[in-house]
């Protein structure tokens, strides 16, 4: 069970071990838009449904929407012609939806309005003969995503480490966009450093860090400063959970580990624990935060108090061209009634 008692928690004096939840935590709006992007086309369409990369970075709802006939492929080449695929929240460059075109897939594009500003703002800025500085991760589905959209233009900056290499056409004329997902205080540090070498750059029109990450990662400052041990519920290929793992040892706390479910807690890190806190990345659902509380209540220690430090309400609409095709399909089933 959980006490939300706000900001600063009261802990009880009777026992010395307390447990400190971060809220918020876990599913952000664009990631809850997603999961259901895929949920509503299986219960449409039909299984099967492929999703190109996994829909969000997690590994429990990747494995239950496969358990419900979701088929994840890396590539549009592991897609039959014709067949339904749902693009990932991290976004698609131009070439990928090119590439469906030509296949004459069916696609339900789930990128999180969030990146898709950042897409745009990549547009923009090349439109208006930028050099753009991406900061980010190489790799990354959605740097990929976001460096497609104006490859001439981009070049990927991952920590300021990369700066001193960095070669524009004219340093008048530079802008930096980020991942949405990464450490608010590394990317500043990173865009300072881009600064001081290029004192005209551009700033994006709004924080390209999304507010979700922003928000969890100040609440995971909050519970993580005095805490023996932080555990941290998300998968190792999500950035913005092991984003949380790296700020909770930035501020003081004594141990942190990333798990994705609560069987990979090692009872050896609770030896002489105290003060246990507990958050959860972006894309990870509630249930496995509860599991991880209960394997703690299982041990003795006592339910955990919430400490709130920002309140969440975004809700995104589901992509235009589902929510087309469920309108579609209501208004068929009325007719027929």
């Amino acid at each position: 069970m959980t006490t939300d008692l706000g900001l600063p928690p009261v802990l009880d004096p009777a026992t010395a071990r307390s447990v400190l939840l971060a809220a918020p935590r876990g599913y952000c709006a664009g990631v809850d838009r997603a999961v259901i992007t895929v949920e509503k086309s299986l219960d449409l369409y039909g299984a099967p449904v492929y999703v190109r990369k996994e829909i969000v970075h997690n590994k429990h709802v990747v494995t239950t929407l496969e358990e419900r006939g979701a088929i994840f492929v890396e590539e549009l080449d592991e897609v039959p012609p014709g067949a339904t695929v749902v693009f990932s929240a991290h976004g698609v460059s131009p070439a990928v939806h090119a590439e469906a075109a030509e296949r004459s897939l069916k696609t339900i594009d789930a990128t999180c309005p969030l990146v898709t500003k950042v897409h745009h703002e990549a547009k923009r800025f090349a439109a208006d003969d930028y050099d753009i500085l991406l900061i980010g991760h190489a790799g990354h589905e959605e740097v990929e995503g976001t460096a497609g959209e104006a490859p001439d233009h981009i070049q990927l900056v991952e920590s300021p480490a990369d700066v001193a290499g960095i070669v524009v056409r004219d340093p008048a004329k530079v802008a930096w966009l980020s991942q949405t997902t990464l450490s608010v205080d590394e990317t500043m540090a990173t865009v300072a450093a881009i600064r001081e070498k290029f004192p005209l750059l551009l700033d994006p029109p709004s924080d390209d860090i999304c507010y979700a990450t922003q928000n969890r990662q100040v609440a995971v400052k909050e519970i993580a400063k005095d805490a023996d041990l932080v555990l941290v519920v998300g998968s190792r290929n999500s950035s913005n959970s092991v984003r949380l793992v790296e700020v909770a040892l930035e501020v003081g706390a004594k141990a942190s580990y990333l798990i994705d479910y609560a069987s990979e807690i090692d009872d050896a890190w609770l030896e002489g624990v105290e003060k246990v806190s507990v958050t959860s990345g972006a894309s990870v659902p509630e249930e496995l935060v509860d599991g991880v509380l209960s394997y703690l209540a299982e041990r003795g220690y006592p339910d955990a108090q919430a400490v709130r430090t920002a309140e969440e309400s975004l809700i995104f609409a589901l992509p235009p061209e589902l929510r087309r095709d469920i309108r579609a399909a209501a208004e068929l089933a009325a007719r027929q009634a």
